[in-house]
């Protein structure tokens, strides 16, 4: 059994010691030295030793200390006396851990004397009520924000979302509080509103989690970003539809808010820059690329340096294979704007497939509805394989709820692509997953709506990434 010195003295002392005696260990004996003798509960006789005498004796507290004790912790009111107990108990025990409770900045270069600030303490308490910030475990762990709890807010992005369909890359939900109750958590397992998460992972990684769980309706192009970014390479765009593209890139941008960068490289039409030159204003900045080199790294440069939570291009910028794996590894949403009026479109359309993917991105799919008053309809093509759509439209269902908006179902024998080539008003959103990087022509033969999203080229598409 292991021997622990306690030295307490005030209130905050007692209440320790009670702590303790609640605290059941059959490896510890404590040994409780008190100026004045305290009266304490449902106390183990077995377990622990009181004293009655003055700690800053040395010749009382020698006595005590010819026994070894595996740590010594010094809780007491009074400054001067916690300094001469330490010197006591050094003087006698030169290499004993002392654990100190620190009221009064006190300091000590002694390695095995650990000083705990009362303040620091309380304060990191209090900050943990504080609403919109991380709690940290504090004395678990390396205590740098590796293990965090968060609250899952009723506007939640993570609200109704199934664990398994969460991407975890460096970091983990390793137990759900509810109901203060505990659950483990598990693939099918659902995020509910107040639930208590509590993640472990990378510091880093886990600060922005935190602002993912807690981001709600309205903030989009949050969390990827907080910028606009019109890509527009003249080698590639269409000069006679340049200037409507723009303009319907200033729409969405008034839509969404935020900044536009608009990006020009291999400027080769002096004339349609000038056109373009027009927008600029306090929120539209307009940046040209004249060297034309390292074309892929300074794009990778300009989403880091601007910010860039949403990359705007043209058809033909995203029908380029190479323009669009350079899109796909950016790891922000696209919109591809086609050459119809942005302002007509009316309806945001997702076709069901048979993965969990839209789930995944769904928080994302409702925010950009509500900022653009888009109404919502999941197309769900009954010939398909049926069980992973279900859980998609009840997760939809329940994500209406919380955000007060409604959504359409839409169920058909007939092919949604063949349905929607015959309808104008709409922009279709779908996840950006490696397979739509690869090129048309090994899609010819597939079945899967996402890799034929070229089929409804002619109309708007939002390609959002199924992890930040």
């Amino acid at each position: 059994m292991k021997k622990i010195l306690i030295i307490s003295d005030g209130e905050v002392a007692e209440h320790f010691i009670n702590r303790v005696i609640d605290t059941y260990t059959s490896e510890n004996i404590y040994y409780v030295v008190q100026p004045k003798h305290k009266i304490y509960k449902n106390i183990n006789a077995s377990r622990f030793k009181f004293y009655e005498f003055d700690p800053t004796s040395l010749y009382k507290l020698a006595n005590l200390l010819k026994m070894e004790f595996a740590q010594a912790i010094v809780v007491m009111d009074n400054p001067l006396d916690t300094e001469h107990t330490i010197k006591n108990i050094r003087s006698i025990k030169k290499q004993l851990r002392i654990i100190v409770l620190n009221k009064w900045n006190l300091k000590n270069e002694d390695q095995n004397v650990v000083l705990i600030n009362s303040n620091e303490i309380l304060s990191s308490r209090l900050l943990n009520y504080l609403p919109n910030v991380p709690v940290i475990a504090q004395n678990v762990g390396m205590g740098e924000g590796e293990i965090m709890e968060v609250l899952v807010p009723f506007g939640s992005s993570f609200v109704y979302k199934h664990i398994g369909v969460i991407e975890q890359k460096e970091w983990r939900i390793v137990a759900i509080y509810r109901n203060k109750k505990l659950i483990m958590p598990s693939r099918r397992r659902m995020i509910q509103p107040n639930d208590l998460l509590l993640l472990v992972g990378d510091p880093v990684v886990l600060k922005s989690v935190y602002i993912a769980i807690k981001r709600e309706l309205g903030q989009f192009p949050e969390p990827f970003g907080s910028n606009l970014y019109l890509y527009l390479d003249m080698d590639l765009i269409n000069f006679k539809t340049t200037e409507k593209l723009v303009s319907r890139t200033i729409f969405a941008h008034k839509k969404l808010g935020h900044n536009l960068i608009i990006r020009i490289v291999n400027p080769n039409n002096i004339d349609l820059i000038w056109k373009i030159k027009e927008f600029r204003d306090e929120t539209v900045i307009i940046d040209i690329d004249y060297d034309g080199i390292n074309q892929k790294k300074n794009f990778f440069n300009d989403i880091k340096k601007y910010h860039v939570g949403l990359v705007i291009v043209p058809n033909e910028i995203f029908d380029d294979y190479n323009m669009r794996t350079t899109l796909y590894e950016a790891h922000v949403p696209v919109l591809k704007i086609a050459n119809k009026v942005l302002s007509s479109v009316k309806d945001a359309s997702i076709i069901l497939g048979d993965n969990r993917d839209l789930e995944k991105i769904s928080s994302t799919i409702f925010d950009i509805s509500a900022q653009m008053h888009l109404n919502i309809e999941l197309y769900n093509y009954i010939n398909e394989h049926q069980e992973a759509k279900e859980q998609v439209i009840e997760h939809y269902y329940n994500l209406s709820t919380i955000f007060s908006k409604n959504i359409k179902i839409i169920k058909d024998s007939e092919n949604p692509i063949k349905k929607l080539k015959n309808k104008n008003d709409f922009i279709q959103i779908l996840p950006f997953t490696k397979k739509l990087t690869k090129k048309k022509i090994y899609s010819l033969l597939s079945t899967d709506s996402e890799r034929l999203y070229h089929k409804l080229d002619d109309n708007h598409q939002i390609f959002i990434p199924v992890q930040i």
